[in-house]
Formats: structure tokens, sequence, C-alpha cells
């Protein structure tokens, strides 16, 4: 994959919507919620009052509705402004 963002944008691999609920119920794909959570993939390079602050291979929070949905080679990703990132998780 060629994709590189540009400025202060990142690209997100969405992890996937849970399929099973915490007791072992199968949550129908009606039912299912947008993920929030993801893997960084590309980085841009920043912008130059505000550097970047997030690295390839970070796992990130995200808003429910932030961020473009695009498809390359049949994979879905998100591209977003990393601003619109809630947290970084360790």
């Amino acid at each position: 994959m060629n994709i590189k963002p540009l400025a202060d944008r990142v690209l997100i691999e969405a992890k996937e919507a849970e399929t099973k609920t915490a007791s072992g119920l199968y949550i129908p794909d009606s039912a299912k919620e947008k993920p929030q959570q993801g893997t960084v993939i590309a980085v841009g390079s920043g912008k130059k009052d505000e550097p970047m602050e997030l690295c390839v291979g970070d796992t990130v929070l995200y808003g429910k509705y932030a961020g473009t949905e695009i498809t390359v080679d049949g994979k879905d990703y998100l591209i977003m402004r990393q601003s619109d990132v809630v947290a970084v998780l360790k």
C-alpha cells in the first residue's frame, strides 16, 4: 500500500467490531457499534507549529464519527487529523 497522509493526518486501520458480548451472546450485524479503536498505519509529516505526536503502530482511540472512510485493496481505513485522535493506548 502506498498511501502517505499529508500534514497532520494519519491513516488508521479500525479494529474489528465485537461479535460476542462478555456473557457469550452473539451480536447481529445490524446491532454492532462502529469501532472507536484502531492502529496507526501511516502518519503525515506534521505542521510547522504542530509536530506529529503519533507513530506508526500506535493503538489509538478516536471519535465515533471522526475521519473519512476509504477502501484500498479491499481493506477499510480511516484518514483523520491528529487532533481527532482522543488517546493513545499503551
